[in-house]
């Protein structure tokens, strides 16, 4: 039978085990002697530890595997260093804080090999599972990652718990703030499906996240939807809760003969997607394979990438229709996060009058839609 001394050891322990998380990238780096000038290696391994510390900014342990790659070279060895580095746990006081802290700067890391790869966290947090086992699977195959930060491509692959710091200009997913250096704390429901909708009658689906106050953050993760249910429904007072497929007609052509192959990359702009508060709008992709595995947005340029990226990636696009989504992303990805937003991309693929509402969410205080 345990004393109360032989608990709070364990427990101690435990927690000093949880706190060294920042020793572990360490020797990898500092092993990388054969690269770069002599002691470079060494002087970039005693830098881990500093960009792992529970205060230390998320963002600078993605500089520092930028750095690692600029000063050693992109030997696979050294890709494979900076690779753990970016997926490494950051030091986390649970009986400080409730959730991590992730970088929200869409140009870190800005090496390639780096990008897509998302960080493990602290198993106190609530949904840990989720995004501990995306990591694993990161480091074997990145996520898409393109116009995204890490803490948009987490959102995107179903973890939300955290608090987005780093905000580069133009604002992160779902944080809803354009300001650098913002934080925003985001809760574990971005498992949840939504639905989306469109001005004229075509409609597909998404996943969103939910965004909401530190304290909040609890709570606000048991109310998570099954990110596998299929089904397209309503919960509460037009709060759209299934972000996977929602309504969807079905394949619509382009008016203006684009060929984007087995998809159709119209927007839907509704109020409450995911259970959002009512008044609050986002975007999503209506056809559930343009949408697959992404979360409805405040930005609508999050939204837009990702309709460009799926119709190379999965639809087999022509190399004309996935130019016009470019140019249309360009154009439109900066707009105005409302309704005319939506209306002017669905627009200028071919799709105008398109419903972006419909799974028929409440309107009230819509704003920029004809």
């Amino acid at each position: 039978m345990y004393t109360k001394a032989t608990l709070i050891s364990a427990i101690l322990a435990i927690a000093e085990a949880r706190f060294s998380q920042e020793q572990i990238p360490v020797s990898a780096v500092s092993s990388l002697s054969n690269f770069g000038n002599p002691g470079e290696a060494a002087t970039l391994g005693g830098s881990v530890p500093g960009v792992l510390l529970a205060a230390a900014d998320p963002c600078a342990k993605l500089t520092l595997a930028d750095k690692i790659v600029s000063t050693l070279g992109n030997d696979a060895q050294v890709i494979s260093a900076a690779q753990a580095l970016v997926a490494a746990e950051q030091n986390f006081n649970p009986f400080a804080v409730s959730v991590p802290s992730i970088c929200g700067d869409a140009t870190l890391p800005a090496t390639e090999e780096l990008r897509g790869i998302v960080p493990l966290v602290d198993p106190a947090v609530t949904g840990s599972d989720t995004e501990n086992a995306n990591s694993e699977s990161s480091l074997t195959t990145p996520f898409d990652a393109a116009g995204l930060s890490v803490a948009d491509v987490m959102i995107a692959q179903g973890f939300s718990n955290f608090t987005v710091k780093g905000v580069a200009a133009g604002g992160s997913a779902d944080t809803g703030n354009n300001n650098a250096g913002a934080s925003t704390t985001t809760t574990a429901a971005a498992a949840a499906t939504t639905t989306a909708t469109k001005c004229g009658g075509k409609a597909k689906s998404t996943t969103a996240a939910t965004t909401t106050t530190t304290a909040a953050a609890a709570t606000s993760s048991a109310a998570s939807a099954d990110n596998t249910d299929d089904s397209g429904s309503s919960a509460g007072a037009g709060a759209v809760t299934d972000a996977v497929t929602g309504n969807f007609p079905g394949f619509q052509a382009s008016s203006l003969g684009l060929d984007f192959g087995t998809c159709t990359p119209t927007v839907k702009f509704e109020e409450s997607l995911n259970n959002r508060k009512p008044g609050e709008f986002t975007f999503q992709a209506q056809d559930p394979v343009v949408n697959k595995g992404q979360q409805e947005a405040l930005n609508p340029n999050i939204i837009f990438n990702r309709i460009c990226d799926q119709l190379g990636n999965v639809c087999g696009a022509a190399d004309d229709a996935i130019t016009a989504c470019r140019s249309a992303q360009a154009d439109l990805g900066s707009g105005a996060k409302d309704a005319s937003t939506a209306d002017a991309w669905n627009e200028a693929l071919g799709f105008a009058g398109v419903d972006i509402n419909p799974d028929n969410a409440p309107q009230a205080g819509l704003v920029g839609h004809t």
